[in-house]
């Protein structure tokens, strides 16, 4: 038997204060876009906003449907309006934030399994990591360097050829 181990490092930041101005500023534009988001029965709300590597900046937020949990994550929304508005045009950060309406809203959240499903995909296509910024709206900060670190062992294109 052999045993193996799985590791990574990520920056941990105090406060957004403590973030470039760049980071800083998109997530200030995920944390606002958690307004935009249709969470009747979670009332969860997520906001992501993806900077490009042209430069665009696309925001999504999570959408709710009465046929729980049929609807979209904040992630999914961003990966499948960059698809659309610009195929094969990687990301290089996007930040995700959140307003719990139930409780706190003062530490990161890290993407769903499905989500990091879909980003490990959008790395795959576009062959370039996604780094992630994650932070509720106020509290610690996550800099992750590439949102694939969150899905060790995944399943790919790969294992269907």
């Amino acid at each position: 038997m052999i045993k193996e181990e799985y590791h990574f490092n990520y920056e941990v930041y105090d406060s957004i204060d403590d973030l470039t101005e760049d980071d800083k500023w998109l997530l200030d534009e995920a944390r606002e876009v958690t307004q935009h988001a249709y969470a009747p029965y979670s009332r969860f709300q997520v906001g992501a906003v993806a900077k490009l590597v042209n430069g665009e900046i696309i925001a999504g937020s999570n959408q709710e449907n009465a046929s729980f949990p049929a609807g979209l994550c904040a992630e999914r929304v961003v990966l499948a309006s960059v698809s659309s508005l610009y195929p094969k045009v990687p990301i290089e950060t996007m930040a995700i934030s959140y307003f719990n309406n139930n409780g706190e809203s003062n530490h990161p959240i890290s993407p769903c399994g499905i989500c990091r499903q879909a980003l490990q995909e959008f790395t795959e296509k576009t062959k370039t990591p996604i780094r992630l910024i994650l932070g509720g709206m106020h509290g610690k900060v996550y800099i992750i360097p590439a949102a694939s670190m969150l899905l060790p062992l995944s399943f790919t294109s790969k294992d269907l050829q």
